[in-house]
């Protein structure tokens, strides 16, 4: 049975990228990264796939100022590539998800869904806004995507204990360590056939052979 196909698409450094590309080069997941779709040039995802050796192109407001445009020439690439899942790594557009990919368009938010999720509410603004709230705990959510920011269902949640006097940058750190291994482990799950959307909801097999 062939490797699965991964697109990723991503809006900055790159480390969610790097991390994915590092788990399949060490054999842990079966998979091979077929393209790496940028929001824009010369952020550090683009210096990442360069040195990675992974095809990469840009598709965003730079050189794609008409929405229209943009939307349906991301969906030409993500479809022409192949995909059997399309990977969210710090895209902060809401992804237009074609027909074919419905269910298999996964992303990962630095925070406990439904806290602290939404339009708006990605990377620093997240962990600002735990830090301000005096929460004792944060984590990250690895989810289904649909048609609304950070609403799919839940494929899987890692909680992280936060400390007293913890800030934005702290909890960020510990949240970001927590998806490095939240994220794979997720993709594994699906890529062993452990777990699967069904109707709208995640249903796990304890014997992916019996389906």
């Amino acid at each position: 049975m062939s490797r699965a196909r991964l697109v990723l698409l991503a809006s900055g450094g790159g480390r969610t990228l790097e991390n994915l590309q590092q788990r399949i080069l060490r054999g842990e997941l079966d998979a091979e990264i077929a393209l790496v779709v940028l929001s824009r040039a010369g952020i550090g995802a683009a210096e990442r796939a360069a040195r990675l050796g992974l095809t990469a192109l840009v598709i965003g407001k730079q050189n794609q100022p008409d929405p229209a445009r943009r939307e349906r020439l991301l969906q030409q690439a993500v479809l022409e590539a192949r995909p059997d899942w399309v990977l969210l790594a710090g895209w902060l557009a809401l992804f237009p998800i074609p027909p074919e990919l419905e269910g298999r368009v996964l992303n990962v938010h630095p925070a406990l869904l439904p806290e602290h999720g939404g339009q708006g509410c990605y990377g620093h603004h997240v962990h600002e806004a735990v830090a301000a709230s005096g929460a004792r705990w944060s984590g990250c959510t690895v989810h289904f995507a649909d048609a609304a920011y950070d609403r799919g269902p839940i494929l899987l949640q890692t909680a992280v204990q936060l400390q007293p006097g913890d800030g934005a940058g702290q909890i960020a750190d510990r949240v970001f360590a927590a998806e490095c291994a939240a994220y794979p482990e997720a993709l594994g799950h699906l890529l062993a056939g452990r777990a699967r959307l069904q109707d709208g909801r995640v249903v796990w097999s304890a014997n992916p052979a019996a389906g």
